[in-house]
């Protein structure tokens, strides 16, 4: 097994912790106690808890780093240099609907670069994550992405508008976790990934995943902490993916 920092191995102890809430609620989804946040977008009180927890885990040994968040938002700490970007739960739609299809996703911003991911699919128990310079990795394995040239061949994940966008263009899906789609696409299962209108929370792991995993991502840094437009695809297909995104 290769060597991982002392960050890494915090991040992973703090999400198999805040797992073990996620796993237990999934599991009686009928006492679950749902509020509406806004119209396409929900929380539960499992969002809530998991967010906790990983705040707390990662605070012990860091507590200076400061933090942005989907539940609680950016908290700075006396560290402005360093930030934890965390979502409990992306998917939540999926989860509340009984889906299986959900993954916490936490990441570290170093003087505004990320350099470790982690997206924990606890579910499946399956664990993507990268290191700057380090490759990326599913449950200790190394991983890169997709090798097809053949855009008919690929396929690509979006959200209900990319595919409405590219459909019949390119093969797609919509699974409802980008998290997990940017692992995929790391991990080679699928070939690119596109969204308008999304979370740094959403992607920021993911991002370190596919360009450690010698994938090209769309440089981001010229959008804040939302309505992010992000590109991410095996290098030899974005090009051909990008082409099919004039006007998206």
């Amino acid at each position: 097994m290769h060597s991982i920092s002392p960050n890494l191995n915090l991040m992973i102890k703090a999400c198999e912790k805040a797992s073990k809430i996620i796993i237990r609620d999934f599991g009686e989804l009928e006492n679950l106690q749902v509020s509406k946040k806004g119209p396409r977008d929900f929380v539960t009180k499992t969002d809530k808890r998991a967010e906790g927890i990983l705040i707390e885990e990662l605070s012990k040994s860091k507590r200076n780093f400061s933090f942005i968040t989907e539940e609680t938002g950016k908290i700075e700490n006396s560290n402005k240099d360093a930030f934890w970007i965390i979502d409990p739960i992306d998917g939540t739609i999926n989860f509340m609907h009984g889906i299986p299809h959900f993954a916490i996703s936490v990441a570290l911003k170093v003087k505004s670069e990320i350099v470790i991911g982690l997206i924990f699919d606890p579910i499946k128990n399956e664990i993507f994550y990268a290191e700057k310079n380090c490759g990326s990795y599913f449950n200790n394995h190394r991983v890169r992405v997709s090798k097809k040239n053949n855009i008919d061949e690929c396929l690509f994940a979006s959200n209900h508008e990319g595919v409405k966008h590219c459909y019949p263009h390119l093969n797609m899906r919509y699974t409802g976790c980008a998290a997990l789609d940017l692992a995929y696409v790391g991990s080679g299962r699928l070939d690119g990934f596109f969204q308008n209108n999304i979370n740094i929370w959403d992607i920021a792991a993911g991002i370190l995943i596919v360009e450690e995993a010698g994938g090209k991502v769309n440089n981001i840094s010229s959008f804040g902490d939302s309505k992010i437009t992000i590109k991410a695809a095996s290098s030899d297909i974005y090009s051909k993916m990008d082409q099919n995104l004039i006007n998206f």
